[in-house]
Formats: structure tokens, sequence, C-alpha cells
């Protein structure tokens, strides 16, 4: 099913900048895991090829993101990457004694989302020498994405995977809210009174069919409360309780007549 098109700022303020990268496959999987996410800006530093974005292994590793690759531009420099930004981050698994201060993804994230006037650049560097200091140096924050400390090294693409994934869980609540809009249900909550009315329905109709014995009931009742309360009913769902509980009423007394 197509969903419209949900307007998320947050993807059009997030850049992802590749340095001197070796592997036109790592660009191609950098690419399919920005568009997994939502995002499209991207830019090349200096790329160790120079058909980067039309390798043959690019295209193939892109895996049917090979619009991030057609839309992608290829500059000479760190400054032209950056250009427009306003804030950039450097991502690396070798902290610096003089870095600028380090956040984790979601903490970055969380700040990208939070303000809307941050045209953002993340900085990855070379698969095999990472990013140079004074790259990292003119960055307003390094990123360090939390890893087991004796294997810390991701994959290109697998780091982008990540900052990414945070970045979108960052918007998670407006796009969800887009995304309800157009499927699921979007129910009135139901009223106390209307819940407390479905009990009593429901506690006739436990009685009725020997369910219930309203002179030894246990906590049959306050348990069936506590699981209904951890539901949030809406009053569509408490009038289908209320009309199975009717059902069962009324089927009871037909019995009972007939029997009489």
């Amino acid at each position: 099913m197509n969903l419209p098109q949900i307007d998320m700022p947050l993807f059009n303020r997030l850049r992802f900048v590749l340095v001197e990268t070796s592997r036109a496959g790592n660009i191609g999987a950098t690419a399919r895991a920005m568009k997994n996410m939502g995002f499209s800006d991207l830019v090349l530093v200096n790329p160790r090829f120079s058909d980067a974005l039309t390798n043959e292994e690019a295209v193939a590793f892109a895996s049917g993101a090979q619009d991030i690759l057609t839309s992608a531009r290829v500059v000479g420099s760190i400054e032209e990457a950056l250009v427009d930004c306003n804030f950039s981050a450097a991502v690396t698994a070798r902290l610096r004694e003089f870095s600028p201060p380090v956040l984790t993804p979601r903490v970055f994230a969380t700040r990208l989302q939070q303000d809307a006037n941050l045209n953002a650049a993340v900085v990855f560097g070379n698969e095999r020498f990472g990013l140079p200091n004074d790259i990292v140096q003119r960055c307003n924050v390094l990123i360090n994405i939390p890893a087991n400390p004796d294997y810390s090294s991701l994959n290109l693409a697998q780091a982008v995977q990540v900052i990414s994934y945070e970045a979108r869980m960052a918007d998670a609540e407006k796009c969800m809210s887009a995304a309800d809009a157009a499927i699921g249900f979007q129910g009135e909550v139901a009223s106390l009174a209307q819940i407390d009315g479905m009990y009593a329905h429901l506690e006739q109709a436990l009685i009725a069919i020997d369910f219930l014995d309203p002179d030894n009931p246990k906590k049959l009742m306050p348990r069936l409360k506590r699981l209904f309360a951890r539901t949030e009913l809406e009053t569509e769902e408490v009038n289908i309780l209320r009309g199975i509980a009717s059902q069962i009423l009324t089927a009871r007394k037909k019995r009972k007549t007939s029997e009489a």
C-alpha cells in the first residue's frame, strides 16, 4: 500500500559525507543504508577512483538505491562538502586527545531533532585510515558509536546505518503520527463511566454462565479490570464487549425459558 508523503524536515537537514572512500561497494552500501532510513544527501570527497558513483560494484551494492548515487555529488575538499552546513560531526572509533566534544549517535540525533536551525553533515573517513586530525578538529562534535571495546571498528555502511537509524528514530513520533493518519485505527478513548458500565455488564454475564460465583467472587473482577486497564480501551471496544455480554445474557434467558 502506498502511504502519503510524510514531511520530515530532519531528513532534509542531514548530509552524509564520505572522505577518500576506497571501495565502490561501500559507497553503494552507504546509499542503500541512507535510503532505508529516508535520507538522500550524499557527498563524496576525493574518492579513490574516478567512477565512484557509476562503478558496477557501487550500483550492485546500492541494491535499488541508485537514485541516491545519481543525485550524489563528488567534490575536491571538505570545505566544498560542508557548504550550506552550519554543524558537522566527525565519526570515528579512535578518540583524539584534542577532539571536539564526543557524542553518541543517539545524543547527536536528538540534538538535530530539537534544533530545526541545524543543517548538519556527518563525516566518515577512509575505510583503512579513518579521518585525518585536521578534518576531525574542524567539526563541531565527534560521534563515537558504542561498540565492543575489543572490536570496535565498524564497516563504513554499518556506521552510516547506525547514525541514520538514530536520526530517523529521533523523529519517530512525528513519523508515526503522520503514518497513523493513513493506516490503523484512531478510536475515541472510552470514558471511565463507559468502562465502569462495561465491567458491571460483563460481571452480570459471567454470573449468568456460572463462571463467576457472586457469593465467592475471589479476585476475578479486579484481575479483569487490571487486564483491561493495560489496553487503554476505546469506546468501540467497550461497545463490543458489552455486545458480547448482552448476547450471553440473551442466550441464557432463552435457554431458561425453553427449559421452563
